[in-house]
Parts: C-alpha cells; sequence; structure tokens
C-alpha cells in the first residue's frame, strides 16, 4: 500500500470550529489563534467567514479579524464567502483563497441556504469568475457528501454531480465532506472516487467530523486512495447547526498524531499545536476536544 509520504492539513478553527459558539470570542482571541497554528506549523488556516453578522455574530469582527493577522508568505489564509456581497466585503481584506460550497443533498441544501443545489452553484458561478480575475483561489466545499440529516443515505452519483458543476464554473479544488459524521471507510472512498472523476488528486481533500468515532478510520482510507490534503479542527471545535447531534470536526491534534506514527510528514509541531488547543479551549472554558492532546497533556502533568 502507497499511503501518501507528506500530507497538507488545513485547520479550520478559528472559522467552522467558532462560528456556532454561543459566547462572542474577541477579534483578539481569534487572531492569537491564527499565530499560535501557524506557529506549530499550518500551512492553510480557514481564517474566517463574509457571511451576515445577522446570521452567524460570531464571525462579524471578520475585517478585523483578517487585518490584525501578521501574515506569512508561507501560510495560505481563507474565508468563506456565501455570495457577491460577501465576496465584496472579503476582497477587501485580501485572502490568499475563498471557500464557496454547496451540498450533495437537495434537503440540506435547501434548509441550509434555502435554495436548490443548481441555483447555489448559480449563485456562485460569479463570485468564482471575480475571484479568479483577482488572482484569488478558490476552493469549494461539498457537504453531505456522505450522509444528510433529512435525506439519509448520499448516492456516489450525487457526489459526482456536485463536484461536475462546480468543477465547470471554475472551482479550483473542492473537500469532500462528512459534514454530520455519518460516514464510513468505504463510503467515503466511494464519495473521493466520484470526486476524482472529475477534479485530480492534488485538488482534492477530505473533511470528517467525528459524531460516530469514524473521522481517523475515514481520513485513512482517504490515505489509501492517495489523497494527502485534509480538513481539520483545533482541539475538534466545531459542529454542524443543522444536524441535531453531529459533533465537531476531527481534531488537529488526532489527526498529526496519525499521521507521525504513520511516519507521514505533516511539517507540525504537535507540541505547539496541542498549546494552540489548550489555549482555545481554556478561553471557551472546556476540555480539548482531542484524545492525543489530552493524553499528552496528562502526560506533561
Amino acid at each position: 500500500m502507497n499511503l501518501p509520504t507528506r500530507v497538507q492539513l488545513i485547520d479550520v478553527g478559528p472559522r467552522d470550529g467558532l462560528q456556532n459558539e454561543k459566547q462572542p470570542v474577541p477579534a483578539a482571541v481569534k487572531i492569537e489563534l491564527v499565530h499560535r497554528l501557524q506557529n506549530a506549523g499550518l500551512k492553510e488556516i480557514e481564517v474566517t467567514s463574509f457571511v451576515s453578522p445577522k446570521w452567524v455574530p460570531q464571525m462579524g469582527d471578520n475585517a478585523e479579524v483578517m487585518a490584525g493577522i501578521t501574515r506569512r508568505a508561507d501560510v495560505r489564509y481563507s474565508v468563506l464567502v456565501p455570495n457577491l456581497k460577501g465576496w465584496e466585503a472579503a476582497v477587501a481584506s485580501k485572502p490568499d483563497e475563498i471557500v464557496v460550497f454547496g451540498a450533495a443533498s437537495e434537503a440540506f441544501s435547501q434548509k441550509n441556504i434555502n435554495c436548490s443545489i443548481a441555483e447555489s452553484i448559480e449563485r456562485f458561478a460569479p463570485v468564482v469568475a471575480a475571484a479568479r480575475a483577482a488572482g484569488i483561489r478558490v476552493r469549494g466545499a461539498m457537504s453531505c457528501t456522505v450522509g444528510c440529516p433529512y435525506e439519509s443515505e448520499v448516492a456516489p452519483e450525487r457526489v459526482g454531480m456536485l463536484a461536475k458543476l462546480m468543477k465547470d464554473i471554475g472551482v479550483q479544488r473542492v473537500d469532500v465532506a462528512d459534514t454530520i459524521g455519518v460516514g464510513t471507510p468505504r463510503k467515503v472512498q466511494r464519495a473521493i472516487e466520484a470526486t476524482l472523476v472529475h477534479f485530480g488528486l492534488d485538488d482534492v481533500s477530505g473533511h470528517f467530523h467525528d459524531t460516530y468515532g469514524q473521522a481517523l478510520a475515514n481520513t485513512y482510507a482517504a490515505l489509501e486512495l492517495g489523497v494527502w490534503n485534509f480538513q481539520s479542527s483545533v482541539a475538534g471545535l466545531g459542529g454542524c447547526p443543522y444536524a441535531k447531534g453531529a459533533t465537531g470536526n476531527v481534531a488537529t491534534e488526532d489527526v498529526v498524531y496519525l499521521l507521525h506514527g504513520l511516519s507521514i510528514e505533516t511539517g507540525i509541531d504537535l507540541d505547539q499545536l496541542v498549546d494552540a488547543g489548550k489555549f482555545i479551549s481554556d478561553f471557551l472554558g472546556r476540555a480539548p476536544g482531542s484524545r492525543a492532546a489530552t493524553a499528552l497533556l496528562n502526560k506533561r502533568g
């Protein structure tokens, strides 16, 4: 079996991880978290989203956070944008990449953004065109690729259809996301295989939630296919507001521990990463949602 020798992680904690937190997280704390992540060796960080603060108040400080980051030339900073209005606000902050999104489930698309899959792609087409014209990269987040809280199973053909639609409007790379954490390894592999019909291996990443404790197994299943890009969230922050019981993203610390155990290079200092997770967990008043981090912190005493 030829697993990748190197893996690139995108930490989505500052955006996807914090967006659903009820207690306000000050911009200064978010900025410090980004700094700690890049100090630990993360080369890609999803920082914030330019959505209406009416719907996601936690991200209302997006411009302040982007302006406050001490940027590094070797780190890619991405932001999520929901529409042209969001793009117009985001471009002033000079992101390296924007993230657009779509679901492989019609029901989830309607519940999440109040439109069909086709309508969502039509909405994003001018956003993608504007970003590409400005020299800003575009990533597409494909949600509910293996399961949906409303439609249950999601066929790989639906994932392939969404991938093609994103490719057709100019999206450069995509995330295959198990948004509600119901996937198992073979289902994840089928979703990735359907995506690889339309995108090259270098342009496909895995994004797994750990609701049923399958995120690391699903990560390994993706590695078996040669996937070497993954999203994760420091301290396991995050969740899905549209799926009751869905837990957070797989913890970056746990993924790094797995990868290092497989002798796969990440460029990440696990001890510094654990400290970053402890920093944000302490602020939120909870233990880190990472077994590896908890074990390593206990070992330190």
